[in-house]
């Protein structure tokens, strides 16, 4: 890696690929695996710095092309960039804005979306609907992707705008992030082979592009993707492709299939064929199993908003016994079984919430529309997610990884869950 960047393995699990590394930055170092919270437009939601950096987090991941829209990368420069604007003072990773070629282009006609649509054929966790509940239609396309680049119409004021490698390169250089990532194109679920191989080879080539546009001395480590949908050929295509190229780490992106054992089928065509010494993440992807499957392929880090989009819904996540696989390990805020209820969230959790209020409480400000449930619930799960992540970076120091997947998903192979409050998914 560049000046100021580098990463180790310290810790591989004996029984899988799962490994504990460290990532040094300018801003810091992470420990991994680890997960990072999305601040899209340059906050994570209803999250100050102050509770976001005591939940653990230690590396952040903001969004080019919304802030490209507003307030202006230019305007941020001016402002010291990311890092000062938003007074995050520990690493932060940028997208490329090539998420949002897909999230508004392919995305909008096949009715997907990463979240609560990334898998078609899996339980939608969408508030509403799954992801074949509105009809496909090139009217509510907002991008259209060409071989330069791709152009995008504001979702803000209907303004056109333009990406490509260069350009997108040079709005990460301005904002500043530690972590960027090269340019590319998304795919959705249900492309065809044949479009899914011309995005790969339109992403191969703005890689290159990327790469020409960030010189070597920046301070900045730059990201190639490996994308090829979940095509076998077209992902070990890609994953040797970008390999070959000299980045600085790798991120895992695309369509990642249909469904869960899809893929994991895609991580094992692609993970193992990534250089061992550079540090790997899988792009928006945050569900509990989708972590564990995930690390134990030999994923580094993950970003996603489902910590912070559950809170707003009132679903709080939950360790075991109470949270197991069939409450999706969740409870549902708004259950009138809660209204009377003086316990916490979570006894075992140590966040601002648990160790303070009880389910009632939450309740009660949910139902009267006051933003500190959504404050707290938000802070709850973040700080569950970096409590899993230090569990499992603590199994693959002692080789006991596969003992704490079996103790959240075989918990009959650890007793029954205890009697106490119970929990239910609502609505993500």
């Amino acid at each position: 890696m560049r000046a100021g960047f580098s990463f180790e393995v310290l810790a591989v699990d004996s029984a899988t690929s799962a490994r504990v590394g460290l990532l040094r930055t300018p801003h810091g170092d992470v420990e991994t695996p680890v997960f990072c919270p999305v601040g899209t437009a340059a906050t994570v939601k209803s999250v100050s710095v102050d509770e976001l950096e005591a939940t653990g987090a230690t590396l952040c991941l903001a969004n080019t092309y919304h802030l490209m829209l507003r307030p202006g990368a230019d305007r941020m420069e001016r402002l010291g960039g990311l890092h000062q604007f938003m007074q995050w003072p520990r690493p932060l990773m940028t997208d490329s804005g090539g998420f949002q070629a897909f999230s508004l282009g392919l995305a909008r006609e096949h009715g997907v979306s990463k979240i609560g649509g990334v898998f078609p054929e899996e339980p939608s966790q969408a508030k509403k609907s799954g992801p074949t509940a509105r009809k496909g239609t090139d009217k509510g396309k907002l991008a259209t992707v060409d071989d330069d680049g791709v152009t995008f119409r504001s979702f803000i004021d209907g303004s056109m705008h333009r990406l490509n490698p260069e350009i997108s390169i040079g709005l990460q250089q301005k904002l500043g992030a530690d972590l960027i990532v090269a340019f590319d194109e998304c795919t959705s679920p249900l492309s065809d082979h044949e479009y899914t191989r011309e995005a790969m080879e339109r992403t191969h080539r703005w890689a290159v592009r990327s790469l020409q546009a960030h010189p070597p001395d920046r301070p900045q480590a730059l990201m190639g993707i490996v994308q090829g949908g979940a095509y076998e050929d077209l992902r070990r295509a890609s994953t040797r492709y970008i390999a070959s190229l000299p980045f600085d780490a790798f991120c895992v992106g695309g369509s990642l299939g249909k469904n869960k054992s899809e893929m994991h089928q895609v991580l094992d065509w692609s993970v193992p064929d990534l250089p061992t010494d550079r540090f790997r993440h899988l792009l928006g992807i945050g569900d509990v199993d989708d972590m564990f499957e995930s690390v134990q392929r030999g994923i580094d880090s993950f970003d996603c908003v489902l910590p912070t989009r559950f809170a707003r819904h009132g679903n709080l996540l939950l360790t075991p016994p109470l949270g197991r696989p069939a409450n999706r390990f969740r409870l549902n805020v708004w259950n009138a079984r809660h209204a009377e209820d003086p316990s916490p969230v979570d006894p075992s959790c140590g966040c601002p919430l648990c160790t303070r209020y009880s389910r009632a409480y939450l309740r009660h400000l949910f139902q009267a529309q006051e933003l500190l449930g959504i404050r707290l619930a938000s802070v709850h799960n973040l700080w569950f997610m970096q409590d899993l992540m230090r569990k499992m970076r603590a199994s693959i120091r002692t080789a006991t990884f596969a003992s704490l997947k079996a103790e959240w998903f075989e918990p009959e192979a650890h007793g029954r869950p205890r009697s106490g409050p119970q929990s239910d998914c609502g609505p993500a």
